[in-house]
């Protein structure tokens, strides 16, 4: 073995609950878990750690980003202060499209770095695997820089980068006045693109109201499909659109936000085992009021998982511990779903459920080591950040 931790407690969240290891031990050879099990019982490695009876959970996944952008919207978050809605800024020209014209206007390099202290964050909290979307280029040339900026965080940083294509965030400026022929670009030119640069683990949409109808996310669906790339979707954030059981009738891997989310919805997701992944620090930012139905999802045994939202306009966020204190203290969680919710469900949210999110013999070894007596911790505190070291792929 190359590496063994021990003298430590395990969360595996492998199961049954989270998997608990005693007085437990992890061994990793060429970047993957090898062995866990008993201290007592462990094998030789060439370099042992004494963890010191502090506690190992998977590496902390986020798998719903916008972490590249340019600019902020400070001044938006003033305006609805002020009792403007999320709704009536996009009209009047903010929101997204505000976000566009900075992403445009910074070049590619530009765009990762200003990335780079978000990525950060999230990782000095114990995140090993980031999603990042792209969505604010709103052209061909702007969505692949995007996603090439996001591919670049990968190489700045010792972690893993998921990329999703999300040409259908917003219409730009230019097609203001012709839905249909933007629905082309991207389902006709864009996706091709993005499958053909390798540059997209995934295609999403937003399906709302403000943004694209279900038919429209469809036509995105069918082409993403055709190129051989998975699918998931912003569905049921400020109104019922159905998005979650069009998402759930083309496989997706998850459906995101929910608030509005039906029964029919819950019961394709159920069928399908697309994933819910609640979003808390949205909720709380926009000052949503309609929670979303946890307990129907429960019910019907749909795995939920738990991601920051970080972007500019409505979850400025970049603390994975505080979305699970939000999923607790908002959507009344308990502390396992919220350690599953940004674990082994977040994996299953992003289609890696069998390389990542447990601690497993075969998995890589991404591992997040706390200086806690229990993992409630994790959940209970806001603003402390007890983090004693973070492994990526053995290191």
């Amino acid at each position: 073995m190359d590496r063994l931790w021990t003298n430590a407690r395990i969360a595996t969240m492998a199961g049954p609950g989270m998997g608990i290891v005693e007085h437990g031990a992890v061994a990793a050879k060429d970047g993957r878990i090898a062995w866990i099990g008993s201290a007592r019982e462990a094998p030789s490695a060439v370099e042992t750690i004494d963890c010191e009876g502090r506690w190992i959970t998977p590496g902390l996944i986020d798998c719903h980003t916008h972490l590249v952008h340019g600019g902020d919207r400070a001044h938006e978050f003033e305006l609805r202060l002020q009792g403007a809605s999320y709704a009536e800024i996009a009209r009047a020209g903010g929101g997204i499209v505000s976000t566009m014209r900075a992403t445009r206007a910074a070049g590619e390099a530009e765009l990762t770095a200003s990335a780079l202290p978000r990525l950060d964050a999230l990782i000095a909290e114990g995140a090993t695997t980031v999603e990042v979307k792209s969505g604010y280029g709103l052209s061909l040339d702007g969505e692949l820089k995007m996603l090439r900026a996001a591919r670049a965080l990968g190489r700045e940083r010792k972690v893993r980068i998921a990329t999703t294509f999300l040409g259908a965030h917003a219409l730009p400026p230019e097609y203001a006045d012709d839905r249909a022929g933007y629905v082309d670009l991207v389902c006709e030119t864009m996706i091709p693109a993005v499958a053909e640069a390798g540059l997209a683990d995934a295609v999403d949409a937003f399906c709302e109201n403000i943004g694209f109808t279900a038919n429209e996310t469809r036509r995105v669906f069918e082409a993403a499909r055709a190129h051989g790339l998975r699918v998931k979707l912003h569905a049921e954030q400020l109104s019922n659109q159905h998005g979650a059981a069009l998402a759930a009738s083309h496989g997706a891997l998850s459906a995101d936000h929910l608030e509005y989310l039906d029964d029919a919805g819950i019961a394709a997701m159920a069928e399908a085992g697309t994933v819910a992944t609640l979003l808390p620090g949205a909720f709380y930012f926009v000052r949503e009021t309609r929670l979303p139905p946890v307990q129907a999802l429960r019910d019907a045994g749909v795995p939920i998982a738990l991601a920051t939202d970080c972007n500019p306009g409505t979850s400025p966020l970049t603390s994975p511990l505080l979305v699970m204190n939000m999923a607790a203290t908002l959507f009344r969680l308990t502390v396992e779903e919220c350690l599953a919710g940004m674990t082994c469900e977040a994996a299953r949210a992003l289609g890696l459920h069998r390389e990542i999110g447990t601690i497993e013999p075969g998995k890589s070894c991404d591992l997040a080591i706390w200086d806690v007596e229990r993992p409630a911790e994790l959940v209970y505190r806001m603003g402390l950040n007890p983090l004693h070291a973070r492994i990526w792929k053995g290191q």
